[in-house]
């Protein structure tokens, strides 16, 4: 009998000195991927072991659902930072360990020898992942902040023009940016281990939570700003239709080209609205005859109204929420939600998909110091260096020699394929002259101007470090290079709808056998089976149908679409999946299929919907910019008027302890309520918000956002200016991070580019080698490697096999 794999990550030992669900999320990732995870505790407990976002009561003893979610299969064990044998313990797990995971937020560890630095300092053998609000270093390193106020610095609050523009703009709800950087350090955990397998020593990866923000709820707005001269959006409005109110319940519908709104008129019965010569815009159109359509969409079940939808080709999906997600047939037909293993209650599966399948189930999380007597710590592996410097020497990239065949396009894809390029890896970004790469198309770009489709920021921004390859392997003759480039790459990753690819004769099941151990990504929208398994799947469509669209928005309106979430998440999922399918075949030479549906990465994050409704019968709602973690937490108007002459400039406060209250009370001159005992804890203020909320709304708006940022921060208040996403890097900490690189395009010019939320010690080249490549640019270059004479490329080229520039 042949025994089974092992995971891949079996035999790595993680430490997780974590606090809150950016480090458990991270954690989380690593366990389900096979390492041993040791969570490391004060005897208090992490604080989500009593968290509810429903305010469900945790009894004593027990654990929140969401704590039960996140520490699946791992171990837990309890030191009291003050018990000197205690703390050798916790050295000992750590000379012992592969890595640790940091976060602030327990006694322990903030304890003075398990900062990141010390840490660093007495285990260069360890990879040490530190999650932090603004990063370990620059001018910002110690400021407060939660995730509401960085969603404001970041931009994403405006986002690319979100939210009902007579009202305060809204944050994404959800405690989204915290997911996404559990996401992201557990990417870099893995990444750096990379650098460990060649060199025997450590990095520190320095993950910074508000540059993750910018990566994953902006759009590239400040190369956007530099390559054209002016923002994305200049003004917030609600896209039409959008999420409606169906006869049911909520639909939503979007339009995000030309086509799919002559085709909404066509559905809805109103062909006059079609008018390719009427100068008004289309957005401005729909808000106009937004009422008709409202009504049209009203008279219908939410069935009927996705189905006349999918028919004409327009992207949908019935808007999920925490009660409702569990029934739909596409995540029942594929077995999406399954029994927490302890509590019961029903929680997300993998955001992935192994194939052969060598994750298995999740085992039950720990209790409080369950394994505290039985933890063992293992002995060093063999190959591990005594001696090890601190690790710091400049590394190889950690994917140089890595070939990958890159099928994607708009957004989740190359974002994947993009941080293997920006690592080392030779990415060939596969294009069609047909078909090429959407974001080439959606800049707003007059094709008056000269080669138009080099123009595009987003494309510049999304692809740089790849190479451009054009074949149409519609054509038997691209077939044929097709297979010659896949035989020549030890990666594939593609993100068309699953129909294309398996039409064309190139499933897995093909790939395998012309590259036996490739690993392909696939990444649909829903999934490579179910009904809903050939439907578009845009980023919106991913955000409505996973539940991130149910918690954003004022709770006397319909949800609002954060509009950005579902592509950038689905390629950071996406590129842990490919790591783990890497780690497998180093260990066993075999390759792997990697199934990576966008909604299952955006169910993974919107999961605590699922498990509260699940555990303690609460339907979690939107609240505006209120939220479960703060109290007072909202956004508040200044004196300024903003850059476009309106009036649309704020701040946004959270305070998320008793001490940060007392602080604002000094800092605003409100001795009384420093003195209100109802006010003195959170549950008191969430009582009275609308008192607190009405007297800060006075107090700010005489002031400009700079001022009220410096006092409020000097006293410990976490704040922030809501920034428009083209002014994100006006920020001091970014610059002084390098978050930006500036890139020189030789036919869009030169512009700053945003890099990772990631900082890797030791790192010494820039992100950014090489602009993004022109259309076709490397097409002689990659041809010729498959064995072709010049003559035959340029035959390709004359039969449009290949090209240059857009067919059309």
């Amino acid at each position: 009998m042949t025994a089974a794999p092992e995971p891949p990550l079996s035999g790595y030992t993680v430490i997780d000195l974590s606090a809150g669900i950016a480090g458990a999320y991270c954690t989380k990732t690593l366990a389900d991927g096979g390492a041993d995870v040791i969570k490391v505790e004060p005897p208090e407990g992490d604080a989500l072991r009593s968290w509810s976002a429903s305010g469900a009561e945790i009894p004593p003893g027990a654990d929140g659902a969401l704590f039960s979610f996140l520490a699946g299969s791992k171990r837990g064990v309890v030191a009291e930072p003050d018990d000197p044998a205690a703390l050798e313990r916790v050295h000992s797990l750590l000379a012992s360990a592969d890595a640790v995971v940091w976060s602030r937020g327990s006694r322990l560890a903030e304890h003075a020898a398990l900062l990141p630095e010390e840490i660093r300092r007495a285990y260069p053998h360890l990879t040490v992942t530190a999650i932090t609000p603004f990063g370990l270093d620059g001018p910002w390193k110690d400021f407060p902040a939660t995730e509401f106020t960085l969603q404001a610095w970041s931009g994403g609050m405006i986002g690319i023009g979100r939210g009902d523009p007579e009202r305060a703009p809204v944050h994404i709800g959800g405690q989204v940016g915290d997911w996404l950087s559990g996401a992201y350090a557990a990417a870099g955990t893995l990444v750096s281990r990379l650098a460990t397998l060649a060199s025997g020593s450590g990095r520190l990866v320095d993950v910074s939570m508000l540059e993750v923000h910018v990566l994953c709820l902006t759009y590239y707005p400040v190369t956007f700003f530099d390559l054209l001269d002016r923002p994305f959006r200049s003004v917030r409005s609600l896209f039409v239709p959008g999420v409606a109110a169906a006869r049911d319940g909520l639909v939503a519908i979007g339009c995000a080209t030309a086509q799919q709104w002559f085709d909404l008129c066509a559905m809805v019965g109103h062909p006059e609205w079609i008018d390719p010569d009427e100068p008004i815009a289309i957005t401005e159109l729909a808000g106009e005859v937004a009422p008709e359509l409202y009504a049209w969409i009203a008279e219908r079940d939410v069935e009927d109204v996705c189905e006349a939808a999918t028919a004409f080709r327009i992207p949908n999906a019935p808007v999920s929420n925490g009660s409702s997600i569990t029934g739909m047939d596409q995540f029942a037909a594929r077995g999406t939600f399954r029994p927490n293993p302890r509590d019961g209650f029903l929680q997300p599966g993998l955001p992935y998909r192994l194939s052969p399948d060598v994750l298995g189930d999740p085992e039950p999380a720990p209790r409080l110091g369950e394994h505290t007597d039985s933890c063992r710590v293992r002995s060093r592996p063999e190959n591990r260096d005594e001696q090890a410097g601190p690790g710091d020497e400049p590394a190889a990239l950690p994917f140089a020699g890595l070939r990958v065949l890159d099928m994607t396009a708009f957004w989740a894809g190359p974002s994947c394929t993009h941080l293997l390029a920006m690592l080392g890896a030779e990415v060939i970004h596969l294009e069609s002259t047909g078909r090429p790469d959407g974001t080439r198309l959606i800049a707003g770009v007059p094709a008056t101007e000269d080669r138009w489709w080099e123009r595009s920021p987003i494309f510049a921004a999304l692809n740089t470090n790849k190479k451009s390859v054009t074949i149409d392997f519609q054509t038997e003759r691209g077939r044929e290079l097709l297979r010659g480039l896949i035989a020549d790459c030890d990666v594939v990753v593609e993100n068309y709808t699953p129909r294309v690819l398996e039409q064309a004769g190139f499933g897995y099941e093909a790939v395998k056998e012309i590259r036996p151990d490739a690993i392909v990504v696939r990444m649909p929208g829903f999934g490579l089976d179910g009904p809903w398994r050939d439907a578009g799947a845009l980023a919106y469509v991913i955000e409505d149908a996973s539940g991130l669209t149910w918690l954003t928005g004022h709770p006397d309106q319909n949800p609002v679409e954060p509009y950005t979430l579902g592509d950038p998440n689905a390629g950071v999922h996406a590129f842990n999946g490919l790591l783990l399918a890497l780690e497998h075949r180093r260990r066993t030479g075999e390759g792997m299929l990697v199934e990576s549906a966008m909604v299952d990465a955006a169910i993974n994050i919107a999961g605590e919907q699922v498990i509260e409704h699940s555990a303690y019968g609460a339907l979690l709602t939107r609240d505006g910019n209120r939220g479960p973690v703060s109290a007072p937490q909202n956004l508040y108007r200044t004196s300024e008027q903003d850059e476009f002459g309106g009036r649309d400039s704020w701040v946004a406060i959270a305070v998320a302890t008793d001490e940060q209250w007392q602080a604002l009370c000094g800092a605003v001159g409100r001795p009384d309520w420093a003195e209100d005992a109802a006010l003195s804890d959170v549950a008191g203020r969430r009582e009275r918000h609308d008192e607190i909320d009405d007297g800060l709304e006075k107090w700010c708006l005489p002031r400009t956002g700079d001022e009220i940022v410096e006092l409020l921060s000097t006293a410990g208040v976490p704040v922030a200016k809501v920034l428009f996403p083209h002014r994100q890097s006006e920020t001091s900490q970014l610059g002084a991070r390098g978050f930006y690189e500036t890139v020189e395009h030789p036919v869009a010019g030169t512009g700053r580019y945003s890099t990772l939320p990631l900082r890797f010690s030791g790192a010494a080249v820039p992100y950014h080698r090489r602009h993004a490549p022109l259309l076709g640019e490397h097409n002689t270059e990659i041809l010729t490697g498959l064995g072709l004479s010049e003559d035959e490329i340029a035959s390709l080229a004359a039969d449009g096999v290949i090209g240059d520039r857009p067919a059309s």
